[in-house]
């Protein structure tokens, strides 16, 4: 009796320990962190626009050189551009402090602009219509090669919508301008806050009605993607070589901010399998 009592308890007591090691290993890998290279949640793509879907600074240079040249100034028109573009976060800062009411990226480009054609001496050389034309070389950025192609790629199997600082109406012409294939337009002037706060990032998932983690960042900027990691999205950095020209410093390299990287988007496309 007293070996069959030792081996039922054998049996039993195995038996038990199987199923038990069983629910404890389903309920570890339910717990488990979500590993890096695992995107199947993500439903939606967003996307940093200057520098990483246009090259503003290829084409903001040749509008202020065909302006030059057509009104017999002379302008360095890769400064003019460059510092231009210099203004733009003091300028967002400026609002962020309370400076300055909630202002829309292109009344905060013409703020930068007036300083500009003081400072390159060529205040008062262009009629209104002519500076309210300049100020709208932002409205027409060439994409980068690769965005339109590797956008429609991904376009057919996630939402594609910019991220971006840019107002509403900038986006919708930089769309029509370069073929962009946007499903929606998001950004910062439907929350009133420039990036990198936090509401526009958030707003990316309740505007599409998602959880955070089904929303990707996408930027060659590894700031823009740090802050969209902190609120929880998932992120994709590509790399823009020559978004500052040959002598600049751009992010080349990912860092512990990114969850995947890519050469261009077609590269993004294929590594998610789109």
């Amino acid at each position: 009796m007293s070996n069959c009592i030792s081996r039922r308890t054998f049996i039993v007591g195995n038996a038990v320990g199987v199923i038990g090691g069983s629910i404890a290993t389903l309920r570890a890998a339910a717990q488990a962190p979500r590993t890096q290279g695992d995107f199947s949640r993500v439903k939606a793509l967003v996307f940093d626009t200057f520098g990483t879907v246009v090259d503003w600074r290829t084409s903001v240079t040749q509008q202020v050189r065909e302006l030059a040249t057509r009104k017999g100034l002379k302008i360095d028109a890769v400064k003019f551009a460059d510092t231009w573009r210099g203004g733009y976060q003091p300028a967002m800062n400026r609002v962020r402090t309370g400076e300055l009411p909630w202002t829309k990226l292109d009344d905060l480009h013409r703020l930068i602009l007036n300083k500009l054609l003081v400072d390159f001496g060529i205040a008062g050389k262009l009629s209104e219509t002519e500076v309210g034309a300049l100020n709208y070389a932002w409205h027409r950025l060439q994409p980068w090669p690769d965005s339109v192609s590797g956008l429609t790629r991904l376009k057919k199997k996630f939402i594609i919508a910019p991220l971006s600082n840019g107002n509403i109406a900038l986006m919708t012409d930089l769309a029509k301008f370069g073929g962009l294939p946007w499903d929606c337009i998001l950004g910062a002037e439907l929350v009133h806050h420039y990036k990198p706060d936090r509401e526009v990032y958030q707003s990316a998932a309740d505007f599409l009605n998602l959880k955070v983690d089904e929303v990707m960042m996408v930027a060659a900027h590894l700031g823009d993607l740090g802050a969209a990691k902190g609120v929880g999205l998932r992120t994709g950095f590509v790399t823009r070589p020559l978004e500052y020209g040959p002598d600049g410093k751009p992010d080349l390299q990912p860092n512990a901010s990114v969850d995947v990287a890519a050469r261009d988007f077609n590269d993004l496309a294929t590594k998610l399998g789109a």
